[in-house]
Formats: C-alpha cells, structure tokens, sequence
C-alpha cells in the first residue's frame, strides 16, 4: 500500500480530503495529515509519504516552499500534487518548476482525482520497482568486488573500480565480522540502521555472513557496545545462538583480506560452541600466547595425551593438581589453567579435523561445566576426563586421517573450489608431496586435480546461470576462473555448449547439446 499524506491549513479540507476520497480502491493509505508548512516539512522526512497532496497558500512554509526544501532535503523525495482555490497561470507554472505532478483546482472533481491517483499510482510502483533493481544490481556488483578482495585479488584495476564504487575512504579504518549461522543481506540491512558504522555485508565462498565496519572515530568499548546490541538482536530474530568472529583493526582496501583472514580464523576457534558468542582476534591471540607460556606446565600430560596412555593420563593430572594445590591456587584460578588446557587441546582437534564440540560436550556430559567445579575434587575428575576424552579423539581421529587424507583433500575442495586453489598448496597444507597427492586425487576421483577442481566450478557456474541475471564474466569470477575466455571454453568442453546458450535452453544431464542426445553431439 502506497502511503499519502495530506497538507492544508483548513481543518474541513483536510476531513474532506481524508474521508471522501476512496484511497485504499487505488492502493493509497493516508499516512498523515498537517495544518501548516513547518509542521509538514517536520513529518515528510519521519513519514515518508510516496505521495504529498497540499495546499499552495499557509502561512510561514507556503506550498511551493515546501516542495523545494522537501525536494532539497530528501534523497527520494514523494510525488507532490498542488491544491489552490486559485486559477492562476503564475502559480501552476512556478509548481511546475518544482517538478510538481499536478496542480487541481479546490474543489477537487472525483473524475479527475479518481484519474490521478490511477496513473501516479502506477507511476510510482515503477519507480520504487526500479530503485529496487538498481539497487540490487549494485548490491551484487559491491558484493562482487568484495568477494574477489578477499579471496586475495588486488590487481590495480580491481582497486581502480573499488576506490569509486564501495562507500568506503581509501584510508579507512575497518574490522571485518564473521556471523554464524549466515543471515540475509536484508537482515542485515535492517540491523544496520542502529549501527551506523556497518558499511557492506557480503557473503563468503562458504556461505558465511560477513560484514565490515568502519570503526574510526570508534573506541574499543564503544565498538564492543555496538557489537554486544546487534548480537543481541540478532539472537532474539534466529532464535538460535549466534557466533560474532571480529577481526582486529586494519586500514585501506588492501587490508580487506587481512580482515577477512583474522575474522575466518577467530571463526574456527570458536565454530564448535554450542552458546554462541562474540569472540576477537586480539583475545584469540593474547590467550593463544599465553598458552604457550603456561603449555609447559602441562607438557607432562600433554605428551601422555597424544601417547594415549590412560595411566600416564591419570598419573600426570593428579601431579598437575598436586602443583596447584602446593602453590595454593584458588579454583577460579585452576579453573583458568583448564580452560587454558581446553583450547590447546581443542586446536590440536582441530587441526586433524576434528570437532572440539564433541569433545567438550562429552566432558560437560559426564561432569557439568568447567565453571560449576568449585573444588579441587571436582577440578580433577574434569581434568582427567577432559584428557581421557581427548586422547580418545585424537587416537581415532589420526587412525581415520591416516586412511582418508584424500578423502579430506575432496572434503577441502568441494567447500573452497572457488578460491585460487592449486595442487601445491593443497600439499602444503595437509603436508604431503604434491606429485604424490596429484596420483591419490586421480586414484580415489577418477579425474586429474584440474580436472575435478573445473567440474566442480562449472556445476556450479550452471547453476548461477539458471537462477540469476549475472553477467557470464561475473559468474566465472565467482565460482573461481580468473579468465573468462577460459571459463567459457571449459564450459563448452563439459556441458557441450557455451554458457549463453545454457542459460537459453533446458539442457538435462542426458543432453550434451540443446536438445541434441550426447551420443549424437
């Protein structure tokens, strides 16, 4: 329903404009009503009429002087429809000059009304329909941007185009957020206009919510403020918990992939707690610090941990508890030291694949949370099942990833196919030779890395190219081919036709050409 809103100063008019006019038969409801020009100058920017009819002559504002300053002031300012008691060439054609859509003589004939709310109605269902695409074209082209930027690309034309296309100074002063689970961009277009230094949402190769926030000006507690509100919020509207992973504060465009890295991060470390939270990178690594300071005083059981050696365990919690108990240690101070014990060995799960989550929920489980043991009694029986559990874990799970690393290779390819993957650096990271893994991923696959890797992108390029308008050069940067010429060759090799034609026609698995069976192709 379109919204109107009425200005005159003669109350009766007002009534009669309200009450005598059919407004809902034309898809209009009256949104509110003012007596003179400054009152209505007050409420059309809080309202935000698609629609103003007012009267010419009041005092202080007169009508004219309303629709400039409106016009002025507003960034899409409403239709305006000129009501006068005088037929005066002078006046229609000064309101034409302030871009005023009609101009009716009091009293208003019902055909005529009857026949301008018609066509303004569709005038501006259009307009709002149209403001609607290009914004959401924008949207996806700034989305675009930012999902090259931090996938690492920072050619000079890239940064050339983002310099005048995001709303963001060169200079400015960022922090990247991570949310899970993902939200609409609508969502988070509504949280943002309580939080006015939230600048772009964007959605990462995994499909999780990302924004960034533009903190200058910002202190730390002011931001944590900001932060500590919108989760809230967030919370109440998914009715689940809500994960905030917030990286530290960089500045310029150049930094977008260090945000993005350092809030992926704080991400992993704290993906597997069941409460939600928010969690940031300077925390992460001021305790991942002090882990490695205090991780000396656990080397005892950390090592009889990874042997698997119940026994050892058992023997090097009760030593460790003696030691706390020798320097008197309070059980919030103890309890400190396990939570301190807990990350590193919910990182050493990590690592292999593994679920922390699981981990800890069977700790909590079997003896409460960390924070309810109040006694050293309590303290050693979570310590030593925390250490059993987690030698359990780490023994099943370096028994599993011996026999599957391929497997686990797969699994990391079909969540971030469409980075700047490359055999090598797969190689890297689950340390094993690259020629070596290039045999097992044609072994296990049947199918070359590169191969595999391109059919993985293209299925999903037909996809996008089915369910949205994007350009085919935006499609392949977006499902990982930096050179669309290539894309569309490989397209062709695969699916048996070149990506406009597929987007054209229905093509089934059956068919490699547009109703043409493969084996006729």
């Amino acid at each position: 329903m379109l919204k109107v809103m009425l200005v005159d100063d003669e109350p009766w008019v007002l009534e009669g404009l309200r009450t005598m006019v059919n407004w809902e038969k034309f898809g209009f409801a009256v949104c509110g009503e003012a007596l003179n020009g400054p009152e209505a100058l007050r409420r059309i920017p809080e309202l935000k009429p698609d629609l103003v009819l007012t009267d010419i002559h009041m005092p202080v504002i007169d009508g004219l002087e309303l629709i400039e300053k409106v016009n002025e002031a507003m960034e899409h300012p409403p239709r305006f429809v000129i009501l006068s008691g005088y037929d005066d060439f002078r006046y229609a054609r000064a309101a034409l000059r302030q871009r005023v859509d009609q101009y009716l003589l009091k009293p208003v004939d019902d055909e005529e009304m009857e026949a301008l709310l018609t066509r303004l109605g569709s005038a501006i269902r259009n307009e709002i329909a149209s403001r609607g695409e290009n914004k959401r074209k924008q949207s996806l082209f700034i989305h675009h941007l930012l999902t090259r930027y931090i996938r690492g690309d920072d050619a000079e034309p890239l940064r050339l185009m983002a310099g005048g296309l995001l709303p963001l100074a060169p200079d400015a002063e960022l922090v990247c957020l991570l949310i899970t689970p993902s939200c609409t961009a609508s969502g988070l277009a509504y949280q943002s206009e309580d939080f006015s230094p939230w600048k772009l949402a964007f959605e990462d190769g995994s499909g999780r919510t990302g924004c960034l926030i533009e903190t200058a000006g910002l202190s730390d507690a002011e931001l944590a403020a900001a932060l500590r509100k919108l989760h809230e919020e967030l919370t109440g509207r998914m009715h689940e918990p809500v994960i905030f992973a917030v990286s530290e504060r960089h500045s310029g465009l150049r930094s977008l992939r260090t945000l993005y890295d350092e809030a992926l991060e704080t991400w992993r470390m704290n993906m597997f707690k069941e409460k939600g939270g928010i969690y940031y990178y300077g925390i992460l690594c001021r305790q991942r610090k002090q882990s490695g300071i205090m991780e000396a005083s656990f080397a005892g059981l950390l090592k009889a941990i990874r042997s698997g050696a119940d026994d050892a365990i058992r023997a090097q919690v009760r030593e460790l508890l003696l030691s706390f108990a020798g320097r008197r240690l309070p059980a919030p101070a103890v309890q400190a030291q396990i939570a301190h014990l807990e990350m590193t060995l919910c990182m050493l799960m990590l690592e292999r694949n593994g679920n922390p989550g699981t981990l800890l929920g069977s700790v909590t489980g079997a003896c409460g949370s960390l924070e309810k043991q109040s006694d050293y009694a309590g303290l050693g029986r979570y310590t030593e099942m925390l250490a059993l559990q987690a030698a359990a874990g780490l023994a099943e799970l370096q028994k599993k990833n011996e026999g599957n690393t391929i497997y686990n290779v797969i699994q990391y390819v079909d969540q971030e196919f469409r980075g700047r993957l490359q055999l090598q650096d797969l190689a890297r990271i689950f340390h094993m030779n690259s020629a070596y893994l290039g045999q097992l991923f044609r072994k296990e696959t049947g199918r070359s890395f590169s191969d595999y890797l391109n059919e993985k992108r293209i299925e999903a390029a037909k996809g996008l190219l089915k369910r949205t308008q994007l350009k085919i050069s935006d499609i392949a940067q977006q499902v990982g081919f930096a050179n669309t010429d290539y894309f569309i060759d490989k397209f062709k090799q695969t699916v048996g036709v070149v990506p406009s034609v597929y987007k054209k026609n229905d093509l089934h698995p059956a068919h490699g050409k547009a109703g043409v069976p493969a084996d006729e192709a």
